[in-house]
């Protein structure tokens, strides 16, 4: 990999650890990969499914999707790559040696590093890392000074106490048989669930949705808990808000337009797949 060196400004931190994490993808790679342009007959949809013995199979896979997987960031984060890695799709078979765990909480994800290995070797890509001044989103206070909203709510205790008691004594479904909520972020159409975390991973978690880098700026310390509802796609015939009105009705807060400093991943070099 080849990676940027005496970047300015608030590059630093971030490029020694992307660059310590790719010493480290290299001793991670697939003992064998197939990787073939995507059978016409799939069915739709696309993604990537990890099975016990470090089996790896990515279906319908643009180049795009896969790296974003690898290396963990969003899509705005990528800059410099050619169309056809968002339009040519891919079917991947591979298989690790040994059985690296399918959920990974704590340190590097094995199967990610060696998905940046495979990416390395067989799409010949080649990435820098930079940090770029881009538009972003602050999340702010709708009215400084005043109380947060109506649905935002003091946690008075972090996820993994209320988690632990969880797994201790299971709650009880919800009248659809469903799971109940219990803490941590869900993200799900026209609603996000929050609880027993700082606003900071709220604002990661709109990131996603927004399609821009959120920055936690309300000066609300401690852990919160809402239920926020919205409009997927909001419309005259639709009662619910926006995204951005349901924030500042519901929780008080509202997403300010700015710019500011942004970790990005630049493609140098990247090319269609060897054949098998």
């Amino acid at each position: 990999m080849q990676f940027a060196v005496g970047m300015r400004r608030m590059c630093a931190p971030a490029c020694a650890l992307l660059a310590a994490t790719s010493l480290l993808a290299q001793s991670y790679a697939f003992e064998a990969a197939s990787v073939k342009p995507a059978k016409p007959d799939n069915p739709p949809g696309q993604g990537v499914s990890r099975a016990p013995g470090g089996r790896f199979t990515a279906v319908n896979a643009p180049l795009r999707f896969l790296i974003l997987y690898a290396y963990q960031i969003q899509g705005y984060q990528l800059i410099g790559a050619p169309d056809w890695i968002a339009n040519e799709r891919f079917d991947i078979v591979a298989k690790m040696d040994g059985d690296p765990p399918s959920i990974v909480t704590a340190g590097p994800d094995p199967m990610r590093l060696a998905t940046r290995t495979l990416l390395a070797d067989r799409f010949g890509l080649v990435i820098r890392h930079e940090t770029r001044e881009l538009d972003i989103y602050a999340l702010t206070m709708a009215k400084p000074g005043v109380q947060p909203g109506p649905a935002l709510k003091p946690s008075t205790e972090d996820c993994s106490a209320m988690a632990a008691r969880a797994r201790a004594t299971p709650p009880a479904p919800n009248a659809d048989g469903t799971p109940p909520f219990i803490c941590g972020q869900s993200l799900g159409p026209g609603r996000i669930r929050f609880a027993g975390y700082p606003l900071s991973l709220f604002a990661n978690g709109l990131s996603q949705i927004v399609g821009r880098t959120v920055i936690d700026r309300t000066g609300l310390a401690g852990n919160w808990a809402f239920d926020l509802t919205y409009a997927v796609e909001p419309s005259p015939d639709s009662d619910a808000p926006s995204l951005f009105t349901a924030i500042q009705e519901q929780l008080g807060l509202k997403l300010e337009a700015t710019t500011g400093p942004v970790d990005v991943l630049v493609v140098d070099r990247v090319q269609r797949p060897t054949p098998d």
